[in-house]
């Protein structure tokens, strides 16, 4: 039996270019359902599970950035935002929130279907229940390479699609500094330095929920002129 087709989420306060998304992604094999604002996205998401959300960051009343934000307290859902924006301070805000990628307007069809295949693909898969698990130990925190589950305790702490495939980079290459240039590579990005800086900023996301004090690393190390390097007890 074949795989079901990933259901996306498409939030934007456009109706034609939500409706244009929405066939575009079906004709490519993908079940498309579509939200026109936050609230009604929020009504949407409360029902049914995605996996991955489409969003616009410019909509009327609460924009793209804040409700990735919002969500990232409950969902692991992978997010790619779409700004008609080119800064790069407005694209790293919503990296921060808890985005996964962003596309800037216009785009091509193409390039928003490359994106949204990369981010599926670094989605982890479910292990066999019989695989002994692999785990990396960092204090209190402990990750699951297998399950790619990132614990603190007894409490699961929630990660994105990025930051997992971060750790599992990482995993391949325990107390070896990996290049930024490499990160980005390896996540499926195109190069230059706005790219390496979006790796930047997952990895300072990433180390909130690994060290017990982000500002003062222990486990992913900045290893100067060479990049990071987890080091895990």
């Amino acid at each position: 039996m074949s795989e079901p087709a990933p259901h996306l989420l498409i939030v934007d306060d456009d109706e034609r270019i939500r409706d244009l998304l929405r066939k575009f992604l079906v004709r490519q094999g993908f079940l498309a359902s579509a939200a026109r604002d936050a609230a009604h996205a929020r009504r949407v998401l409360s029902g049914l599970e995605f996996d991955l959300i489409v969003m616009d960051v410019m909509m009327p009343g609460e924009d793209g950035v804040s409700l990735t934000r919002a969500l990232r307290e409950k969902l692991a859902t992978p997010i790619l935002l779409l700004t008609a924006k080119g800064e790069t301070e407005d694209r790293i805000k919503g990296l921060e929130a808890g985005a996964d990628d962003y596309l800037s307007k216009p785009f091509e069809p193409k390039e928003l279907l490359l994106r949204i295949n990369a981010i599926l693909r670094r989605m982890p898969d479910p292990a066999p229940d019989a695989a002994a698990p692999k785990m990396l130990t960092m204090g209190a925190v402990r990750f699951d390479i297998d399950r790619a589950e990132l614990m603190r305790g007894t409490d699961l702490v929630r990660l994105t699609a990025t930051e997992v495939q971060l750790m599992r980079i990482f995993a391949e290459h325990l107390r070896q500094p990996v290049s930024r240039a490499k990160l980005v590579e390896d996540l499926g990005r195109d190069g230059g330095q706005a790219q390496e800086r979006a790796v930047d900023v997952q990895i300072t996301r990433l180390r909130r929920k690994i060290e017990s004090d982000p500002k003062q690393p222990r486990y992913l190390q900045t290893v100067r002129g060479e990049g990071y390097m987890l080091a895990p007890d």
